[in-house]
């Protein structure tokens, strides 16, 4: 897949077929992460992948009010900033941005459906204690992963390019 149809390919899949998701696929997913630039080379991005463990899975499920289709998603990827080797935190959270950015492209090469997850943060801490998170690490996302149950992934009208710009001289 070239770069501009994975853009456009990529989607927030919410409906997932249940099969597991292969190690070697989240591996490369979690590889593309650790691609995104980040200030000063800091990579300041940390991950918790939940699949093994499908009742902890679900009781991270539970912290948002997405959690049925959360639910059936057979990994969670929780994103981190590490607070100890941040320089600056805007920056930061900015780089773990591109990082989750790079990994919901990856999904879609690897033809998986993929959501990315921010409301979950309103529980953030109780998705640290469940986890057994040390505080040094603040939750910036979880994604959803799973094998989509449909072929053709939906997408979302767009505004159009000239609505978005606010000066182009």
């Amino acid at each position: 897949m070239e770069l501009y149809e994975a853009i456009k390919a990529r989607a927030s899949v919410r409906e997932y077929s249940g099969s597991p998701v292969e190690k070697a696929a989240i591996k490369r997913i979690l590889k593309a992460g650790t691609l995104a630039p980040s200030g000063k080379n800091g990579q300041i991005w940390r991950f918790a992948v939940v699949q093994k463990n499908k009742k902890l899975l679900r009781e991270i499920a539970d912290c948002t009010v997405y959690k049925d289709f959360v639910r059936a998603a057979d990994c969670l990827i929780c994103v981190y900033l590490d607070k100890e080797e941040s320089y600056h935190y805007i920056k930061d959270c900015q780089a773990v941005g591109a990082c989750i950015q790079n990994m919901l492209l990856a999904a879609t090469e690897e033809k998986l459906g993929a959501c990315w997850l921010g409301e979950i943060l309103n529980r953030a801490a109780d998705v640290r204690k469940l986890l057994k998170v040390d505080d040094r690490y603040e939750l910036m996302a979880v994604i959803a992963l799973g094998k989509p149950t449909f072929r053709k992934t939906p997408r979302t009208t767009r505004k159009p390019l000239k609505e978005c710009m606010l000066l182009n001289k």
